[in-house]
């Protein structure tokens, strides 16, 4: 990875930022808590996709809708996220794989 693509992935980072902070404070909260959500379950592609900024075209539709985020994401956020990524592996699905393999090799 090239300075300029560190650069670019910093500029597109900042727009991203700045769509999320246009939103209204509900959604923002929301947002937010999905990240960190997503960020501490980890789907291993979470940085090389498009996830966060298909969240956001999602909430800025359900702005425009006029419709709450509640309306949008439902009572359950964390099972919102869980639907989100349900077909990605995560980080801990890395890991028990890497525990499996960990013990079949030192049982044998």
């Amino acid at each position: 990875m090239g300075i300029r693509d560190i650069i670019e992935g910093k500029r597109e980072w900042r727009a991203h930022v700045a769509r999320v902070k246009a939103l209204p404070p509900d959604y923002q909260i929301v947002y937010n808590e999905i990240q960190k959500y997503l960020f501490k379950v980890g789907p291993v592609d979470l940085a090389e996709g498009n996830l966060l900024s298909g969240l956001v075209d999602f909430f800025e539709e359900g702005v425009a809708a006029g419709k709450g985020v509640r309306q949008v994401v439902g009572e359950d956020v964390a099972a919102f996220c869980d639907d989100l990524i349900k077909d990605s592996p995560t980080y801990a699905d890395r890991y028990q794989a890497s525990v499996a393999e960990e013990v079949a090799k030192k049982l044998k």
